[in-house]
Order: structure tokens, then sequence, then C-alpha cells
């Protein structure tokens, strides 16, 4: 014979959603400030200013992710090299909240640091590789740098596992990069980065940005690639500036219903690139 265990009374049952509700409402404030803190820490590791340079305008737009705890490590930047030149960045580190947020900070300043050193893009990922390997952390983070001269409008693009950039000129061409590329940092050692060279020509724009931008349940990162491409070449065409692609780009993101951060940073030179 088995007895029936005798059903908590009303009262009993009451505390214990009370119990549960209070355990649960702790829990999403918790989430909740870890991501609050994730995107405060973000944004305050990415540039205030964007170098002003005579004859071309510098543009960047970023969105973090808001799923959960998707608020990752993406990051833009822009910077005045030592011989006048300009080093653009952009990129994403593996992994959400806060660790990725801090690997990011840890990522742009090293790569900063690096760049008063060797302002060459290949030999600065490399570089910035082994540094990102001597921290010893899980993560690994993909980028793209690029090295550029206003006085002839060159631009010499290194990439580390990061998505290509893309390019328009005022004629109507656009397309993607075709740079070679390697591994992402802190993955392995010894890695070599090919360097590709690019001009960006009087009215012709340049697009660095995230796979967040162009890739998520919606969308392709092929045909959201595309999408960029489109957009860029309608710019070019139509004498867009750049703060304005850089906010239809980012636009762009929330079609493809992007659930990670979004990234995006827009060289234009009035009246702008194609490959050398």
């Amino acid at each position: 014979m088995f007895r029936k265990r005798p059903a908590p009374d009303s009262e009993e049952l009451l505390h214990r959603l009370a119990t549960l509700t209070t355990r649960a409402r702790e829990l999403a404030e918790l989430r909740r400030s870890q991501v609050e803190l994730a995107i405060a820490l973000q944004r305050d590791m990415l540039p205030a200013d964007l170098p002003v340079i005579p004859g071309f305008h510098l543009a960047a737009r970023y969105a973090p992710a808001y799923a959960g705890l998707n608020v990752g490590g993406d990051w833009y930047d822009a910077f005045l090299l030592p011989d006048g030149r300009v080093g653009l960045s952009v990129g994403d580190v593996q992994g959400h909240a806060i660790d990725a947020a801090a690997f990011m900070g840890q990522v742009r300043a090293g790569l900063r640091a690096l760049a008063s050193v060797t302002g060459d893009p290949g030999d600065l990922l490399a570089r910035t590789n082994d540094l990102v390997l001597s921290l010893g952390k899980d993560l690994f983070a993909t980028c793209t740098f690029m090295r550029f001269d206003p006085a002839t409008g060159v631009m010499e693009s290194a990439r580390a596992g990061h998505i290509p950039c893309v390019w328009a000129t005022a004629d109507g061409k656009a397309g993607v990069s075709d740079d070679e590329g390697g591994p992402p940092l802190g993955v392995m050692g010894g890695v070599e980065y090919p360097v590709t060279r690019y001009r960006l020509a009087l009215g012709g724009v340049f697009v660095l940005l995230t796979d967040g931008v162009v890739e998520g349940p919606a969308l392709s990162i092929d045909d959201g690639l595309r999408r960029v491409v489109r957009l860029a070449g309608i710019a070019a065409v139509a004498g867009m500036d750049a703060p304005a692609l850089a906010a239809a780009v980012l636009k762009n993101a929330e079609l493809v219903g992007h659930d990670d951060d979004a990234a995006v940073l827009v060289v234009g030179h009035d009246t702008r690139a194609v490959p050398s």
C-alpha cells in the first residue's frame, strides 16, 4: 500500500511561488545589470572623436545587441599614425558580455600601441596576434586594419579572419574587397598577414564593418554584403556624405534582424574607392 503525500496547503504554495518569483526577478536584474555594464564598458572604450582629414570624411556608427547577454566585443577605431597617415580598424571579439567587452579594449589598445612601432598592416596584425596569445585568454578576435595615406589616397589593408570591406566609386562601380587575409588574432602563432593595396579615388567610399551588420537570422552574410555594396554604390554616385552612408549601412543591420553587435566605419573622399 502506498500513501499519498498530503498536498501542501495554500499558504505554503503561495510562499513557494513568492520565493521563486523573487529569485527570478533577482536573476533578471543581475543579467540586465551585466548587459548594461558591458554596454557602458564597450561604449567607453570606443573613440570619442575621429580624425579630421582635409578632403576626406570619416564617420562611424555602432549599435549593441540587446538579445539576452549577446553584447559582444565589436569595435571601430581611427587614429593618426606618427608618419601622418591614418590607422583604421574594425574588429569583433568572440564571445559576449563583460569578458568580451574587456578583451576588446585590450586588443584595440594593443593595436594602437603597436601602431606607433610599425604602421605596416600585415606586421601590425602579426605583432598584435603575438600580444593576444601572450595574454593567455580563451578568447580570440577578428580584425581588419588599414593604413590610409591622404596624400595619395592609397589604402593598405590586412585582415585577420574578418569579413571583407566594401568599396564604391563615383562612376557607379562597387564591390567587396578581395584581399587574402589570415586567421583571427589569438588562434595560432607565427602567422603572416598579407597586405593588399587599394586607392580611394575622388568621390569614392570605403566601408569597414562587422558581421552583425550583414548577417543574421533573416539574411546570409553574402546577401547582406550585397546590400551594403548596393548602398555604397548609390551613395558614391549621389555624393552622399560619410555620416549619411554610415547611418544607412547600420540601418541595414535592423533589416538583417541582427542579434549581435554592429559597427560601421566609413571613409569618403568627396567624389570615392577602387582597387589599385
